[in-house]
Parts: structure tokens; sequence; C-alpha cells
């Protein structure tokens, strides 16, 4: 009986081999979970679904005040719901909160974006709708932006999108 030796190439390709084993079945083990948040996450979502509530709301008393602004404006208040819709969709327990529709918050909560409806503070008196309209757009863009690097994968690019989206709603209302 002779005992051949293990040429050197078997034994450098086992070694090589064995870890990558290794790794791969450590990285089978479990599925990945869903996009899990925190508590702080979750209510980090609340606030930038009400600060798009907010801008619907600011979007639908503007144009109630300025037909000229819902004629040239119109697709807007379209956009901002369907972002609303997504943001609700995307928060894990942020439903279609108290207000049910977008008229039902524009007072109280201030939360996200830091502003009220049109006319709530001063009864619209000497308010530029579109000018108003347009600064709200900011606010919330900039809530959201400032939200985003809180998040990871769908959430994050979510708010970014929404943000970089509503960057171009100002623009439309210069």
């Amino acid at each position: 009986m002779s005992t051949r030796p293990v040429p050197r190439r078997t034994v450098l390709v086992a070694a090589g081999v064995a870890p990558l084993l290794g790794l791969v079945a450590g990285c089978t083990g479990q599925p990945p979970g869903p996009d899990a948040v925190t508590p702080a996450q979750v209510d980090r979502l609340a606030g930038q679904v009400a600060a798009q509530e907010q801008l619907v709301a600011a979007g639908v008393a503007a144009f109630a005040a300025s037909p000229e602004l819902a004629a040239t404006a119109a697709g807007l208040a379209a956009q901002w719901q369907e972002q609303l819709d997504l943001l609700r969709a995307a928060a894990p327990t942020v439903t279609s909160s108290a207000s049910g529709s977008a008229s039902g918050s524009e007072s109280g909560s201030t939360s996200g974006s830091g502003a009220t409806a049109p006319g709530s503070a001063d009864g619209g008196v000497g308010v530029d709708p579109r000018a108003d309209l347009r600064t709200r757009v900011a606010a919330t863009a900039d809530s959201h932006a400032t939200a985003c690097p809180e998040f990871t994968g769908a959430r994050a690019a979510l708010l970014g999108s929404i943000a970089a989206g509503l960057r171009g709603h100002g623009a439309v209302l210069a």
C-alpha cells in the first residue's frame, strides 16, 4: 500500500472553500426580516404622515381660496395625496389617522413641518395662497429630507423621493 501525498493544489482549494462554506451556511440560516423600525422611527414616520396631511390640507384650502391657483397647479394636489397614501402604507402603525380626510388635519397638529393650514392663524386676511403654499411645500420637503437619514431601505428612499418631488413642486408654485 502506497500512500500518495496530497497535492498542494488540493490542500489550497480545500483551505479556501471551507471558510466560504461556513460563511454561506451562516448567511442562509435565517431569512431576512421585514424592514423593521424602532419605536423612535415609528414616531418619526407618524410625524412625516402628519406633515404630509397638513400639506394636503393646505393645498385644499389654497386651491379653494384661489381658483387661478387651482387651475394652474391642480395636479399637485393629487400627487400630494398619493405621497400621503404611500407614507401611510410605509408607517407600520400609522393608518389614516384621526383626520380620515385631508381637511380634517388642518387644525391642531403641528408635527413634522411645524406649519398650520392657510388661514388658521389670521383668518386668511392678506395671505397670498400661492406664496403660502410654496412655503408649506418647502417646509414639508425639509421635514421629509431631515427624517430620511434616520431610515434605511424603502422608507429612506420614499422620504427622499417625496422630498425631492416637493422641491420640484415648489418650483411649479414659484
